[in-house]
């Protein structure tokens, strides 16, 4: 009688870690899938806990045993789960001891800032914004990553990535920082040489080259007229630079601010701006690195997302009268972000 009990009672044991150890349900049924945040720190308990109040699992101590048998305690990495109840909880375990978590898709574009890049990081909630730039602008941090910089500006190269939420700000701007890595190939390193420019001088022109356009074909013409103006010694004459020196601005380049006394002010001083003023995307690299032959001194807007280029300041002078100054006579206004009246002065020295 007594053996019967034991055995019976293994019996029920058995079905019973069968039953435990067996999906929520059936993947025939199609369970939905639901996302599961394990908090940094949890316990084995915790989790266990989790998953079958979510029911994901049928028996929070049962888990705990098959947890106990794999010596999975404080090996689960923190992070969100992508999960069904028609998971086997060893399949839960496995994934959760793999680290595979939810990977979301960010896109940072071309042209954007640190404090913009930080925005993006921050609202698709990837990382804290304030770390993000504290980090960007630190240069005991910076100069961990074998770049000699003031700061990250125009290290962190635009594109689309995927992060766990949430992933240390450390950790995205390393990946950002390789993935330019990947982008100046040995080739593009080498054509810096000849150029006699360093990587930091040719991500500081192809920021500014990024900033005067967003249209592709154009930017190995725009760069001709920078290296033309380089090689003559005459000021780049940029206002995006002279924008992003100024502390404050409103929205609107003003007289005055052609004058302001700041290092990025192109206006007052020869040569590149002190470093990048923007993450400058392949194509402005390229163009930085391989202008287009020509004589071109000038550019201005034609209010249509492109520009009319000019050798000579006569030229420049008369496609400044047809582009700016008579489509305010007409009462239109430019397609390009800062073309004031008071501005048009400057225009007969520079560029639009």
């Amino acid at each position: 009688m007594f053996l019967f009990v034991v055995v019976l009672g293994g019996l029920a044991g058995y079905q019973m870690i069968r039953w435990a150890e067996a999906p929520v349900v059936s993947e025939s049924d199609h369970p939905p899938s639901k996302v599961v945040v394990i908090p940094e720190g949890s316990t084995f308990q915790q989790v266990a806990s989790l998953l079958e109040r979510e029911r994901l699992i049928k028996s929070r101590s049962a888990f705990v045993l098959l947890g106990k048998a794999q010596e999975a305690d404080r090996k689960i990495h923190p992070g969100e789960y992508e999960l069904n109840a028609a998971m086997l909880p060893a399949d839960i375990l496995a994934k959760f001891l793999a680290g595979r978590v939810v990977l979301h898709s960010v896109t940072i574009p071309e042209g954007y800032t640190i404090s913009q890049i930080a925005d993006v990081l921050a609202q698709q909630q990837i990382t804290d914004g304030a770390e993000f730039v504290r980090l960007a602008k630190d240069k005991s941090f910076v100069k961990t990553l074998g770049i000699s910089a003031a700061s990250l500006e125009g290290y962190l190269y635009p594109d689309t990535y995927r992060f766990a939420r949430p992933t240390a700000g450390k950790d995205v701007i390393k990946t950002m920082v390789d993935q330019l890595g990947q982008v100046m190939t040995a080739e593009w390193q080498a054509r810096a040489k000849e150029l006699h420019l360093t990587v930091h001088e040719v991500l500081t022109l192809a920021s500014v080259i990024e900033k005067e356009t967003g249209e592709g074909n154009e930017r190995p013409r725009i760069s001709s007229v920078f290296h033309n103006r380089l090689k003559k010694k005459i000021p780049l004459q940029s206002d995006p630079t002279v924008i992003y020196g100024l502390p404050n601005f409103d929205g609107n380049l003003h007289k005055k601010d052609l004058s302001h006394p700041n290092p990025y002010n192109t206006y007052r001083w020869t040569g590149l701006p002190p470093g990048p003023i923007a993450s400058p995307g392949a194509q402005s690299i390229r163009a930085a690195l391989y202008p287009t032959p020509s004589s071109d001194l000038y550019f201005v807007s034609k209010n249509d997302g492109t520009h009319q280029f000019s050798a000579t300041l006569v030229e420049h002078n008369r496609a400044v009268e047809k582009y700016q100054k008579r489509p305010f006579r007409r009462g239109t206004h430019s397609q390009t972000l800062i073309v004031p009246k008071e501005k048009t002065f400057a225009l007969k020295e520079g560029m639009s």
